[in-house]
C-alpha cells in the first residue's frame, strides 16, 4: 500500500487511534520513556504513514515552521518492529522530503535525531547542527538540511 499524508482534521478516529497506539508502543513502552506524546503539535502537523491490514507500519509527522523552530521539522519517525530492516524507514523519509520540497515548497528541514540514527539521517542529506543532548533519557542530536 502507498503512503498517505493527512492533516490532523482529515484523520479518521481509527487512523488517529492506530497512529497514537504505535507511537506510544514504540516511544513510551519499547524505549521505556515516560512523557506525554500528544503534545498539541499534532493539531497543526501533517501525518505521513503507511498501513497494512489496518495497522500502521511506518509513520512520521511534518511540523510546519514556527511551531518548533524556524524550519519545517520532521518528528516521531517510527517503523513498527516487524517491518524494520526492510528499507521502509528510508522510503518514509524520502516521501516526507519529497512532500516538503514539492508540495510545501521548502528546502530547509530539521529533526531531532536519536544519536544512534545519525548515520541513517546523514545518508539522506542531513548534517549535524548541534551537540548531543539527552531527551527523555535518550541521546539525541539536532540535524538539518
Amino acid at each position: 500500500m502507498s503512503f498517505k499524508i493527512k492533516r490532523f482534521n482529515e484523520l479518521t478516529n481509527y487512523e488517529l487511534y492506530a497512529i497514537l497506539k504505535e507511537r506510544s508502543g514504540i516511544f513510551v513502552v519499547e524505549q521505556n520513556c515516560f512523557y506525554l506524546d500528544p503534545d498539541g503539535i499534532d493539531l497543526e502537523s501533517y501525518h505521513l504513514y503507511k498501513e497494512e491490514n489496518g495497522e500502521i507500519t511506518a509513520y512520521l509527522r511534518i511540523i510546519p515552521k514556527g511551531l518548533k523552530g524556524d524550519k519545517i521539522s520532521i518528528g516521531r519517525v517510527l517503523v513498527k518492529k516487524e517491518y524494520r530492516g526492510k528499507g521502509l524507514g528510508r522510503e518514509l523519509m524520502q516521501e516526507a522530503l519529497r512532500f516538503i520540497r514539492e508540495e510545501l515548497r521548502e528546502d530547509s528541514v530539521e529533526l531531532h535525531a536519536q544519536n544512534h540514527l545519525r548515520e541513517f539521517y546523514g545518508s539522506l542529506g542531513f548534517k549535524i547542527a548541534g551537540e548531543v543532548y539527552i531527551e527523555a533519557g535518550i541521546p539525541h542530536v539536532m540535524m538539518d538540511m
